[in-house]
């Protein structure tokens, strides 16, 4: 059953958090499809280069991540006190720097 974020996440208790995303119906994010042949390789570096720039833009730190055929690793770090720090305008030109021009 879904949860909300808060009753995920206490800074309190650690800033670090592992997340895991996965594909689901045998669906491949990189790598080759066995079955159908069809290389997906191409998406690693679009999903490597996509986390590590929402990384800069968040008050978010990257300690270690695996993009696998099917699913991605991520270890985070929450700079709580960077994110304290900005203003309501900075945060939102932060969100407003994640959309696709």
């Amino acid at each position: 059953m879904p949860q909300s974020r808060q009753s995920q996440i206490s800074l309190i208790d650690t800033a670090y958090y592992h997340c895991v995303s996965r594909c689901v119906r045998r669906s491949f994010l990189c790598g080759e499809d066995k079955l159908t042949g069809q290389n997906y390789e191409h998406r690693r570096g679009w999903v490597e280069e996509r986390l590590l720039f929402l990384a800069s833009v968040f008050s978010i730190d990257i300690a270690a991540y695996a993009v696998m055929s099917n699913h991605t690793h991520v270890v985070l770090y929450v700079d709580k006190h960077q994110a304290e720090s900005w203003t309501q305008e900075e945060v939102l030109t932060r969100w407003c720097n994640t959309i696709p021009s």
